[in-house]
């Protein structure tokens, strides 16, 4: 007796397709649709401000004079400079503007490195299981017990071989807060992956001969993945606060390298007290806005791609 399968059987079902945006917009309604555009147009204007930076700054994020002249240190905010200057005499707008930059890279690094480390892991411990799941399942737990501004700074201790003040560079951060996130798609990937391994179409596809590796990245991939898009919006505003943590714990980004907020309100805890507002105000503002802008876009696309939120929104406005 033959067994016949054709090429649609093996084929895992079709995704929806669609981009988390202006499609999401689209489908909300009410208080869930003003909370997804206020989030999009915060995120807008923070990826705007990283990526034209050289334009919209006024100033180097380390510049402390022009044509010559030194700044005033810790000089108020004026026409010269909108945000006044710190106490090493930069233009605090400038630094804003820069720093906006690099929490844009470290969360882009950070989240290419998360994905390319945790994803194969978990469908690996999740496909395979034996032995390779739980050595995987005992590691990432370990990981995951850590608090995650405590395990970014473990890392970051490695990484710049036990001398904090040396540690610098976009990479370096990066690679700090990876360790914070890779877990989590473990996880996330690996469970999906143990819910689907017995799947008619995972069956069929072992039928016809397809090795481990097909049937992982081209059959059960596509199917346990739906839901990174809401973990990544919601793991760029955590690395964001991480970032911020290690800059003013003083295991950031060294001032030299790049502008960084967490660093800036380091410094400026002594101005506080001297009524120098405007060095902590605005670094500040700024962590408070990104990370409130992609929280909202992350709850958002969470109901609107959540199957069952989505039901009982519907039967909500509906009543």
């Amino acid at each position: 007796m033959t067994i016949e399968v054709t090429v649609g059987e093996i084929e895992a079902p079709k995704r929806r397709r669609g981009v988390p945006g202006l499609a999401i917009v689209r489908s909300s309604a009410g208080l869930q649709k003003a909370t997804i555009v206020i989030g999009l147009i915060l995120v807008a204007a923070f990826v705007i401000m990283a990526v034209f930076a050289p334009i919209i700054a006024p100033y180097g994020f380390s510049q402390t004079s022009s044509d010559g002249v030194e700044f005033a240190r810790q000089a108020g905010p004026s026409a010269d400079h909108l945000f006044g200057t710190s106490v090493r005499g930069e233009d605090v707008f400038s630094r804003v503007v820069w720093g906006a930059r690099t929490a844009l890279l470290v969360i882009g690094v950070s989240l290419v490195l998360s994905i390319a480390v945790g994803v194969p892991l978990g469908l690996l411990s999740g496909y395979i299981g034996r032995w390779v799941d739980r050595v995987l399942v005992l590691f990432m737990d370990a990981m995951y017990a850590f608090p995650s501004l405590l395990l970014a700074v473990v890392v970051s201790i490695v990484v710049a071989g036990g001398q904090s003040s040396s540690f610098g560079g976009v990479l370096s951060a990066a690679v700090a807060i990876t360790a914070v996130f890779v877990p989590q798609y473990f996880r996330v990937v690996r469970n999906a992956t143990v819910s689907v391994k017995t799947e008619p179409y995972v069956d069929a596809a072992r039928v016809t001969g397809a090795s481990p590796l097909r049937i992982m990245f081209r059959h059960i991939l596509a199917n346990v993945t739906q839901t990174l898009p809401v973990i990544l919006t919601l793991n760029g505003a955590e690395a964001i606060l991480t970032l911020a943590g290690l800059g003013f714990l003083g295991f950031g980004i060294e001032p030299t390298s790049a502008s960084e907020w967490g660093y800036d309100l380091n410094k400026a805890l002594p101005d506080i007290s001297n009524g120098i507002w405007w060095t902590s105000i605005f670094p500040g503002t700024a962590i408070v806005l990104v990370v409130l802008g992609m929280t909202m876009v992350g709850e958002s696309v969470s109901e609107t791609l959540n199957p069952v939120l989505r039901t009982r929104r519907r039967a909500k406005d509906g009543s």
